[in-house]
């Protein structure tokens, strides 16, 4: 039997954490996509889940967001919560400001969506249409739709895997400037083991719809890639999902050329 309980989390007899699965089962078939899955995440926390294809992190995503049903068990989400996706799914017909307060009936609502475009720094682009967006404004359009639902749980199904490096340095920074300003929580899924520990408080392994292993990521704030124990976590968890990292000896060495003050090495600032 399965439970999915919807907690208002903004009234104080809720301090608790504002997700808990407890022995969550989702099957197609005969298989087990998540397999008893026990998790929380706590106010504000920050959680990165990575995983083989397969392993059941979309499924675990889209059950959280209401997408999706449980077989067995027990879920409890807030009733505030947003989903931002690889795809922006923006309407094509619509203008910037009004995909983001599509579905939404509040009050004042072109001037929220102003207020959640100017957040994520597209004040300029509120008549656009999509099309005539680039790849990384579409998905700040997206990101802004989600905030100005004024989530507790903000659930983020690789929406960066499509962008090119430098936009997504620079969607790492807003993420985490806009996380610290609205305090949601947030579940990463991805594939990205660098994006996972520059990002999160926590990350969370999954291997056949189970927790194999999570870490408490403790760097200091701001990170970048090059700090001292980022590579150690970064080995860590790329032997947890298989892949051996190379050895420094073993890597091909090309002669030192000098970087330009803008190098793209890989940073997230909070």
């Amino acid at each position: 039997m399965s439970s999915i309980d919807l907690v208002d989390t903004s009234k104080p007899a809720h301090p608790v954490a504002p997700v808990q699965l407890r022995n969550v089962v989702r099957q197609f078939g005969e298989q087990r996509v998540i397999d008893g899955l026990d998790l929380d995440i706590a106010p504000g926390e920050f959680v990165a889940l990575l995983g083989a294809s397969g392993s059941g992190k979309t499924t675990l995503l889209r059950s959280l967001a209401g997408l999706d049903s449980i077989d067995s068990g027990q879920l409890r989400v807030p009733k505030a919560r947003a989903a931002v996706f690889q795809e922006p799914r923006l309407m094509p017909w619509k203008r910037a400001w009004k995909n983001v307060i599509l579905g939404l009936h509040i009050p004042n609502a072109k001037g929220r969506a102003v207020q959640a475009l100017t957040e994520v720094g597209l004040a300029h682009r509120l008549e656009a249409y999509p099309a005539t967006l680039s790849g990384g404004e579409a998905q700040r359009v997206a990101l802004a739709r989600g905030l100005v639902r004024e989530p507790k749980l903000l659930l983020l199904d690789e929406p960066f895997a499509a962008l090119d490096a430098l936009t997504r340095i620079r969607m790492h920074r807003l993420i985490i400037d806009l996380w610290r300003k609205h305090t949601p929580a947030v579940l990463l899924v991805t594939h990205d083991v660098d994006e996972a520990i520059l990002l999160a408080d926590r990350v969370i392994v999954l291997a056949n719809g189970k927790i194999a292993e999570q870490l408490t990521i403790d760097l200091p704030r701001a990170r970048d890639s090059g700090q001292e124990g980022f590579q150690a976590i970064r080995t860590r968890l790329l032997k947890l999902l298989g892949v051996e990292a190379v050895e420094p000896a073993a890597q091909v060495v090309e002669p030192a050329r000098p970087l330009p003050d803008n190098s793209t090495r890989r940073f997230a600032h909070g």
